[in-house]
Formats: structure tokens, C-alpha cells, sequence
């Protein structure tokens, strides 16, 4: 049945939803605006960036936005910034075309907002959007005083006087998310604070990015007549799109949250659509079924032209810490080809099969960092989920591999992760899972992980 609904969109509903072609094309300006010395080659394989129109600010919007949630950082236990690979990550982007730069006072430790300020204040004010956050995600940040100082200190790392794109920060996590949505930003007054700053013009757009909890999402689009969002930030990708509340059950199906903001003529800002990475680190089966179709596009750049290719889409967020990452990209946004009605479904029946691999929705975010007991969580996660990809899961001593896996597993496991840092350390103080935008039972899935660890090691598997 479900293969059935897939076909009917890509035919009916995909054209419905998408549009044709020339919608997403249409509004197309130069990525070469501006000159550089090292990017000659790629230059000459690009086109014209892709630009989405926001119908509010008339703003013309890189369909490709610089998440910088993952800037590089240099040597050392207190992982400084890497200045002068971010300046020129930045230049690169502005050169190619890219205008918007999403951050948050809670990214890179609580340095991205500054690094990125420092960044792109060497470039026209006017050539570039900012996007950053209330990430008062803390109890101790609630109240009125404390959530208005941040906000105010977000000006002052980003060198700037006004905020093109404010979102309330994510909104709808944990298990409590209508009572958390009150404390942070109702019953305080600080919402109400913001929809003023948003009349005096020192936030030029006003909206949220969502996690998890529906009744989050859909209380706060019911009141969009009150509080007019000028956009809201979701998580969509393919395999998001039917398959995220079968990964986690508090989670909600892409296919749902881009609707309703569809319906409502609400840009949709888009984070993850390479689910932290793990959508271009496919299972071997997955990268071969996409390099078969298309030889010589990267296993990323499907994901990327999936989202881009919904015309509701006003920018797609990547966190690119190299530049091969950028470039890479850039090469899917300029310009963006729409994928087809045929396109999608073979998306969607890889979706379908790559729930057959039973990897942890880890997107590496470090949200869940730093551990109290000094356990490196996303580092375990994705070593476990690298291994499953690779086909290098041990799965029982009668396995021809089993030998050969074994030995990978562990001996990856240990370069990954160093051993006072691995799961099983974990006490299970649940302090971890309700800062988890992808709702995981952390706790839970490394203790699985380490029963499974020592089966190995005593080869009881």
C-alpha cells in the first residue's frame, strides 16, 4: 500500500505539491558576483545559484544556507575556532552566491555566533542574511531578563544592529514540550518581547525551528493569525519524508509538516536534509543503487535536490565544515535541477529500503554533549551506525564474516571512542535525552551497544 501512495504523488500530488520546473528555476541570479582567486576551476563548472523569494521581505534567498552549527575548529582540548578556515569557508560561499548564514548562540560551544560574526563583517551588510536563535534552552535562561540578555548579546557577536531571521530554537523537545513552550517563551512575556522587536525592525523575520513534540507544531501554527510566523525551520529529507515516525515514534513525518506550512503559504527552512550527515554515509547496497543512476553526482547531493526541489522552500541549511563539502553543494544548488515525479519515487523506494538497515537516527548535533560522566555519545553512536553502513556487523559466529567483523568493530570502536569514554560508563542518568532533537532513548541504545560490545570481546555473540 505504501509503495502505491509513493506512486500517486510522484504522478498527481508531486506536481501539486512541487510545481513545474520552472517555478523552481525561475528566479535565478549570477553565483560569479564576485571574484576570487582560488576557485577559477570551479567556477567554471558551476552555473547560476538557485534563489527562492520570500513573499513577506521580498528577500532573494540562496536555495543553499550555510548552517554553521559545525564550524571547523583547530587542535587542542578546547577546541578553538578555526578563524581563518571559517573567513575563508564564508568567502567562498558569498562568492558562489550563497546569502544566508544560520546560527545560534548555543552552536560550537557557544562560540559560532561570534565566529561567523567575525566572518561575514567583512563583507556588505546588505549581501548577506542572518539567521540565528533563542536557544534558551536551560531553566536557568527562562525568565524574561535572562532570554532578553542573550538575545541582545547575539547583536553583539554578530557585529550586526538588526536580525534578518530570529527563530524561537527548538521548540517542541522533550517530554514535556506545550509546558517547556510556555516557560521559555509565553508565560515570561518574551515572545510577545520579540513580536515587538519584529515592529521596530530589529528582527526583520520572526519563526521557530521544530523538534519533536506535534502539539508543539500545530498550537503554534494555529496561532498564526496572532503572531504571523514569517517562516518556521522543519526537518526534511527523503527518508524523513514517510519513514521519521516508524525511526521514533515522537517524531512527526516530513510529508506532514511541510503540508501544513504549504497550506498556510509559510517558507519552510530546512535543517537536516542530510540527517547530520548519515544520508551521505548510506549503507554499500544504498551508495551503489544511487552512483547506478547517477555516476556522477555524489550520494549527497540526492538529498539535497530532493528538499530544494519543493517550491514552499525558501532555503536548504547544510553545516559544511570543509570545503570539498561546499563545493560539492554547490554543485547541487547552481543551479538546482528539480528532481522528476520518477525521481522522487526512486527516492522513495530507497527510503524503503534503507529501512531495512537498522542504523540509530544519531545526526551528531552534540546537543547531548557534554556527558557528566565524560562519555562520548555521538562519537559511539556513529561508530556503531558507520559499521552497520559498511557491513561490518558481526552478527552471529556463524556468519562467513564474522571473523573478519569482529575484529573491525572492536578495534574501530576503540580508535573511535576512547575507552573512559565508551557506553559503558553510562549509568543511565537520562540527563542526555531531553536535549535530543531526534527524541533518542540514549541511555538505552548504549547500554545495547555495550551488552553488545562485551558479547564480542568474550565471543558469546
Amino acid at each position: 500500500m505504501k509503495k502505491d501512495k509513493h506512486k500517486e504523488m510522484s504522478r498527481r500530488d508531486f506536481f501539486k505539491i512541487v510545481g513545474s520546473a520552472g517555478l523552481v528555476v525561475s528566479g535565478l541570479t549570477g553565483c560569479n558576483g564576485k571574484k576570487s582567486t582560488d576557485d577559477k576551476a570551479s567556477k567554471a563548472q558551476l552555473g547560476e545559484m538557485t534563489y527562492r523569494t520570500n513573499p513577506k521581505t521580498g528577500d532573494k534567498v540562496s536555495l543553499l544556507g550555510y548552517g554553521c552549527m559545525r564550524w571547523p575548529t583547530l587542535p587542542g582540548g578546547d577546541e578553538p575556532m578555526d578563524q581563518e578556515t571559517i573567513n575563508a569557508l564564508v568567502d567562498h560561499a558569498i562568492a558562489h552566491g550563497v546569502n544566508y548564514f544560520d546560527t545560534s548562540p548555543a552552536y560550537c560551544k557557544g562560540r559560532s555566533e561570534r565566529a561567523t560574526g567575525i566572518a561575514l563583517a567583512r563583507h556588505p551588510r546588505d549581501t548577506y542574511f542572518i539567521a540565528t536563535k533563542l536557544s534558551n534552552f536551560a531553566p536557568s535562561t527562562w525568565s524574561r531578563e535572562a532570554s532578553i540578555a542573550m538575545y541582545r548579546n547575539s547583536f553583539k557577536e554578530l557585529q550586526t544592529d538588526y536580525i534578518d531571521y530570529l527563530l524561537l530554537h527548538g521548540v517542541g523537545m522533550g517530554d514535556d514540550g506545550m509546558e517547556t513552550l510556555r516557560a521559555r517563551y509565553i508565560d515570561n512575556g518574551v515572545l510577545d518581547f520579540l513580536l515587538e522587536e519584529r515592529r521596530a525592525g530589529r528582527i526583520r523575520n520572526l519563526g521557530f525551528s521544530y523538534h519533536g513534540d506535534i502539539r508543539v507544531f500545530d498550537y503554534l501554527l494555529s496561532k498564526q493569525e496572532e503572531y504571523q510566523w514569517d517562516f518556521v525551520q522543519i526537518q526534511l529529507n527523503y527518508l524523513d519524508w514517510q519513514h521519521a515516525k516508524e525511526i521514533n515514534p515522537r517524531n512527526t513525518n516530513a510529508e506532514y509538516l511541510y503540508g501544513e506550512l504549504a497550506k498556510r503559504n509559510i517558507p519552510a527552512i530546512i535543517m537536516e536534509p542530510l540527517l547530520g550527515g548519515r544520508l551521505s554515509k548510506v549503507h554499500d547496497h544504498i551508495v551503489a543503487r544511487l552512483k547506478q543512476r547517477e555516476p556522477d553526482r555524489s550520494v549527497a547531493s540526492w538529498a539535497f535536490r530532493f528538499a530544494g526541489t519543493f517550491p514552499g522552500v525558501l532555503t536548504v541549511l547544510s553545516g559544511m565544515t570543509y570545503m570539498e563539502h561546499l563545493q560539492d553543494n554547490l554543485s547541487s544548488f547552481c543551479p538546482l535541477q528539480p528532481l522528476t515525479g520518477e525521481e522522487m519515487q526512486f527516492l522513495y523506494d530507497t527510503a524503503d529500503l534503507m529501512m531495512q538497515f537498522p542504523t540509530i537516527p544519531c545526526n551528531d548535533c552534540k546537543y547531548c554533549m557534554p556527558c557528566p560522566y565524560g562519555i562520548d555519545i555521538p562519537s559511539i553512536l556513529l561508530h556503531y551506525n558507520k559499521c552497520v553502513n559498511e557491513g561490518h556487523m558481526p552478527e552471529s559466529r556463524q556468519a562467513e564474516n564474522y571473523r573478519e567483523a569482529r575484529r573491525a568493530f572492536l578495534i574501530g570502536y576503540d580508535r573511535s571512542v576512547p575507552r573512559l569514554r565508551q557506553a559503558n560508563h553510562c549509568i543511565g542518568c537520562n540527563q542526555c535525552v531531553p536535549h535530543c532533537p531526534q527524541n533518542i532513548q540514549i541511555p538505552e541504545e548504549l547500554h545495547r551497544i555495550d551488552q553488545f560490545v562485551e558479547k564480542l570481546k568474550q565471543g558469546t555473540l
